[in-house]
């Protein structure tokens, strides 16, 4: 089967570490908007992390004329009404950075206790081909808790807050090929990928 040529909707350089490794066993050529001059900032001005999604598979690959993977995921904490959500990646401003963002969500959750600290990871994909139409929604969850410091270093984001209750460590200390198995990225990855092989095979 000829390598399935795949544009990631994003310049994140962890989130295409953590699909390029989902995607390793399959026959795709994964790139991201960094390998690509000519790419476009995408508003991500949806109200969901379904339409956030959609917004950017379909506007990159309209505008470079390729098949475009939209991915958007973030945490949302019960005690916090679901925030940060769709906002999760600039929850402390403009200019936020892993460590603000965490930072920030540990000052709102500072007078909250650990029975209540509760919370979310959410991944949606969105396949768009190079017309702008969607051929896959897909979208997991991972459950957790939010702790009160950092536990590792490992993964990005809110990771070493993330409690996974079952294995009584947090997203940073698990690691990359474990987040690989049982994180939200790969429980919607695992839903993507027949449908991915179906678009390959019809192509």
């Amino acid at each position: 089967m000829k390598p399935f040529e795949l544009t990631l909707g994003t310049n994140n350089a962890k989130k295409r570490k953590e699909l390029e490794l989902l995607l390793q066993p399959y026959p795709v050529n994964l790139r991201s908007l960094a390998d690509i001059d000519n790419s476009i900032e995408v508003d991500e001005t949806g109200t969901s992390f379904k339409e956030n999604a959609i917004l950017k598979a379909r506007e990159q690959a309209v505008h470079l004329g390729c098949w475009v993977l939209g991915e958007d995921s973030g945490l949302s904490v019960e005690a916090l009404d679901g925030a940060p959500g769709i906002y999760s990646a600039r929850f402390s401003g403009d200019q936020a950075t892993d460590e603000t963002n965490n930072a920030l969500l540990l000052e709102k959750l500072k007078d909250v206790p650990s029975a209540k600290r509760t919370a979310w990871y959410t991944c949606h994909m969105a396949l768009s081909d190079p017309q702008g139409k969607i051929h896959i929604n897909c979208e997991a969850h991972c459950r957790g808790v939010i702790l009160k410091k950092e536990f590792g270093d490992a993964g990005f984001g809110y990771d070493p807050l993330f409690l996974i209750p079952e294995y009584s460590m947090t997203f940073g200390q698990l690691g990359d090929t474990f987040k690989s198995m049982i994180s939200h990225r790969a429980r919607a990855n695992r839903q993507f990928v027949p449908r991915l092989l179906d678009v390959i095979r019809s192509q």
